[in-house]
């Protein structure tokens, strides 16, 4: 299976043109047939995005089968597990290291039809069974490359911009016979359906939060304020993505929703407080500064709850974590930089656009500015 050698040249290089070129060359030199099943396994997963069929192989299976054909302990296979956070990266290393795996070449349509019996097989010892019979005859890189399909995790470097220009060099290149084409479906085509959803979700998600912001406050001036200080959280979730090195994905995105919802919580916190400070006659310096100080421990509350809550999740490497780290990531780094953004900088920002004309609320009788 020529598939895993063209994946370890992607992965090894981190330049655009050359990822793309690899692709369609690669792409071009199969039998047509043998490109379609690798334009699916290449989108990172095991069938075509508009078939049912699933491989329905959980993470104890998984496990099981590559202990049992590596010959590996579990110690072994977990020590290599964190320190990759890849199951198929994990187990080349031991294959590698045992030196005992066949040489033999496997053909993309033998894996084919090994996924699609192991789709087609109910129970858990059956799918077992063939997928063992598989990676015993494959190589270890072929197996390393087999398990990352299975997990729908290649991670060699494919974006989206790169796959379309791969699709577009192979269409001009390779003549098709009449009613035939070329489509990348799998993982990649759910990615883009989910990401074109999120284009209408958040836009809207913002607007909805814009409506009860002025709403609540009577103010454009304020709702505003409040949603600058949403936008400036996404800095920390986006440091965080970089910093762990995790790709933005649909479960990042997601994060990226809920950290709205966290942010503009602590900015109306804040902002009331300061607004009833001012309404009480404060200055605007005082009360911004006041605020700042006094809503410090209810903002650090909010914060921690959500923050340690998902710290476990981000920091997890397990099998299946997959899904749900760019989101904990994503939360738990965008809260750090709201609750620096909520105390140094709303403050600051109000008293640059604070003004005599300011819609104030009426002053509280039970309000305590010593709280």
């Amino acid at each position: 299976m020529h598939l895993a050698q063209t994946c370890e040249r992607i992965a090894a290089t981190t330049k655009k043109l050359e990822k793309t070129a690899i692709v369609a060359d690669y792409l071009r030199s199969l039998e047509l047939e043998d490109a379609v099943i690798s334009a699916v396994f290449l989108s990172g997963g095991a069938f075509p995005a508009f078939e049912e069929r699933t491989l329905q192989v959980g993470g104890s299976l998984l496990w099981k089968v590559v202990r049992d054909i590596s010959g590996a302990s579990d110690s072994e296979l977990n020590a290599g597990y964190r320190k990759t956070g890849d199951l198929g990266a994990a187990v080349y290393h031991v294959l590698t290291d045992h030196g005992t795996r066949c040489q033999a070449v496997l053909t993309l349509r033998e894996v084919r039809e090994a996924f699609g019996q192991i789709a087609a097989t109910r129970t858990a010892n059956a799918k077992g069974e063939i997928l063992r019979k598989l990676l015993e005859r494959a190589t270890p890189l072929e197996t390393k490359y087999i398990l990352k399909i299975i997990t729908g995790d290649l991670r060699i470097g494919l974006k989206e911009s790169l796959v379309e220009e791969a699709i577009a060099k192979v269409n001009a290149q390779v003549p098709l016979p009449p009613g035939y084409r070329f489509d990348w479906a799998g993982e990649y085509e759910s990615q883009l359906r989910s990401e074109r959803r999120l284009l209408v979700v958040i836009p809207i998600t913002i607007l909805l939060i814009f409506i009860i912001l002025y709403s609540m406050f009577h103010s454009f001036k304020w709702a505003l304020l409040i949603l600058a200080n949403v936008a400036m959280a996404r800095i920390g979730g986006l440091l965080a993505l970089l910093i762990t090195g995790t790709n933005f994905s649909v479960s990042s995105g997601v994060g990226f929703l809920a950290l709205f919802g966290v942010s503009v919580q602590t900015g109306v916190i804040m902002l009331e407080y300061i607004n009833q400070l001012r309404a009480r006659g404060h200055t605007v310096a005082d009360a911004a500064v006041e605020g700042a100080i006094l809503r410090l421990r209810p903002i650090m509350m909010t914060m921690l709850v959500a923050t340690l809550g998902l710290l476990p999740a981000a920091l997890s490497h397990g099998i299946g974590s997959d899904s749900q780290r760019p989101f904990a990531i994503v939360i738990v780094g965008g809260l750090v930089a709201d609750l620096v953004m909520s105390i140094f900088l709303l403050p600051t920002l109000y008293v640059w656009i604070a003004g005599a004309r300011d819609v104030l609320p009426e002053p509280e009788p039970a309000f305590d500015e010593s709280e």
